[in-house]
């Protein structure tokens, strides 16, 4: 091949400078956000980091915020470090180096549902100078306040539309003050105070930090006189195995024992659907004939889903429309006023099944207003677990009003006493309750709690005896606990000595405990 000669080259050159086009001058680098995968509680989120300069980046930095609720479980190709919500992504050693035009991704897998706010690549805006996101969200619609209780008012919405695909979050004025900031389409106000109108707004928050306008303001009026009306709750209602064979009698447990609520346990999935103890359809009203008898009389029933050994339908069901589906069935086929939750075992450290079921009991709650929900969660005497403190917190953040968060008082597998852990698990708890509802009195946290130990021996063979029962009573009078329960009512009837699904296995007379936890009334 003949090569050009010299001057050749330098004319051509020459004219490729005079016609050539002016340059367009070089951008600044970007970080673009998005969702590559999601699901129910989750999502797979990447940032793509392109350098749009003129310039060779040596090394970048992603920072972020995301909102309460919403935390980074396992990632790839960065370096992670988080202060509180505050997540910073750093380049590793083989992707850091990015020239003109080039681009790096890392990723992650988030739990809950929450996009990043306030990005910034290495100190600016992720968005860069040109082409930075100014368009702010939608105005939410469909604001609704409901549910109201004496200190509580819950605030729901249709969910905002942005030009980014979806908005971080939502911020929630009351009355004209500071924004809440929160993550999901319904919040609850609480500590507030009873038979007051409150004036309630919500203005939609894109990634980029900008803000809608306000929606219309709504109002809600609390109840009088507070969360614990009288009839307001079961104050005391004990576990029922109604697996138990022969089937038990709640109408002569409680002739008997002078008990008029009790709990009626469990409700487990079969596939999707709700199924008591995987044998009978509550659909058909099954023991229903039961229940009327009890309200007929003056008591009531709380129906349990869940238990140690059963699977609880936010774990069987794949998506929060069908989860909802089988508790509202149960709800309406029973015409019931109390619903509640055994979360054990790995059920409670199962993120998606957790924000699963907290969104369906928001809507739930939306459909049966006035529906009072309880979390039944393991205990030890130094409080819930992280899980089981996961999962009220997840109800909260979605909008759930709990009545009760039930701690099972039993089975530490410590040389302790059995009545002084009770009390302590309960003290425990209220400390942790404190923390996620800091805008509620005392008397309305106490109100929140309930206790459920296990009669006379426990699965690891320590006791708890009648004296513990009474010790526990009266601390719940001292205090106004929110429920007393114990499991298992047919094991105190039968008061006998044997199998510790059907006995007590201590000295006791039939329906014993039954009439020492029947003293507490709220």
């Amino acid at each position: 091949m003949r090569r050009l000669s010299a001057p050749l080259v330098l004319l051509i050159g020459m004219l490729l400078a005079v016609l050539a086009p002016p340059a367009t001058a070089a951008g600044t680098p970007t970080a673009s956000f998005s969702k590559t995968s999601t699901w129910d509680g989750g999502y797979q989120g990447a940032y793509t980091i392109t350098n749009s300069g003129g310039t060779t980046l040596s090394s970048w930095t992603v920072e972020f915020d995301l909102p309460s609720g919403t935390t980074v479980g396992s990632y790839w190709d960065a370096l992670l470090t988080r202060t509180g919500t505050h997540v910073t992504f750093k380049n590793r050693e083989y992707n850091g180096t990015l020239a003109p035009g080039a681009s790096a991704t890392f990723g992650w897998v988030s739990t809950g549902t929450g996009t990043p706010a306030n990005c910034k690549l290495d100190g600016a805006p992720c968005t860069g100078g040109s082409g930075a996101d100014t368009t702010p969200p939608a105005v939410p619609a469909g604001v609704t306040v409901g549910s109201a209780t004496g200190s509580s008012l819950t605030l729901r919405w249709t969910a905002a539309t942005d030009d980014s695909g979806s908005v971080a979050g939502y911020e929630v004025s009351r009355d004209g003050g500071t924004p809440v900031l929160v993550t999901a389409t319904s919040y609850t106000a609480t500590g507030l105070q009873p038979s007051t109108t409150y004036s309630f707004r919500v203005r939609a928050r894109d990634a980029a930090g900008n803000l809608s306008a306000y929606s219309t303001a709504v109002s809600g009026t609390t109840s009088a006189g507070g969360d614990q009306q009288p009839g307001s709750s079961l104050s005391t209602a004990p576990y029922v195995d109604m697996g138990a064979w022969p089937t038990p009698s709640m109408p002569e447990m409680a002739t008997a024992s002078g008990l008029k609520n009790y709990t009626m346990a469990f409700i487990t999935a079969s596939g999707c659907k709700a199924m008591w103890f995987n044998a009978y359809d509550p659909r058909d009203g099954w023991a229903k004939d039961q229940i009327d008898d009890l309200r007929a009389n003056g008591g009531d029933v709380k129906v349990s889903f869940g238990g140690a050994s059963g699977i609880e339908l936010a774990q069987a069901c794949g998506s929060v429309d069908a989860l909802f589906a089988e508790y509202d069935a149960v709800v309406s086929a029973y015409g019931l006023k109390y619903v509640d939750f055994d979360i054990e075992g790995a059920a409670t450290a199962d993120p998606a099944s957790v924000t699963r079921r907290s969104q369906a009991l928001a809507r739930l709650q939306q459909a049966h207003p006035g529906l009072r929900i309880s979390l039944t969660l393991p205990v030890l005497p130094e409080g819930l677990t992280a899980d089981g403190l996961n999962v009220v917190k997840s109800a909260r953040d979605a909008g759930v009003d709990l009545d009760v968060v039930n701690v099972m008082a039993m089975d530490y597998y410590r040389s302790i006493d059995y009545g002084d852990a009770a009390v302590q698990a309960a003290q425990s708890t209220f400390t942790q309750l404190k923390s996620l509802y800091p805008g509620r009195s005392d008397a309305e946290l106490w109100a929140m709690i309930g206790v459920t130990p296990m009669l006379g021996q426990n699965d690891d063979g320590h006791i708890y005896d009648q004296s513990d029962a009474r010790q526990l009573v009266a601390f719940a009078q001292s205090r106004h606990l929110g429920e007393l329960a114990f499991w298992e009512s047919t094991r105190d009837r039968n008061a006998c000595t044997g199998a510790l699904y059907q006995c007590t296995n201590i000295p006791q007379s039939p329906y014993e405990f039954a009439k020492i936890f029947a003293t507490y009334t709220g």
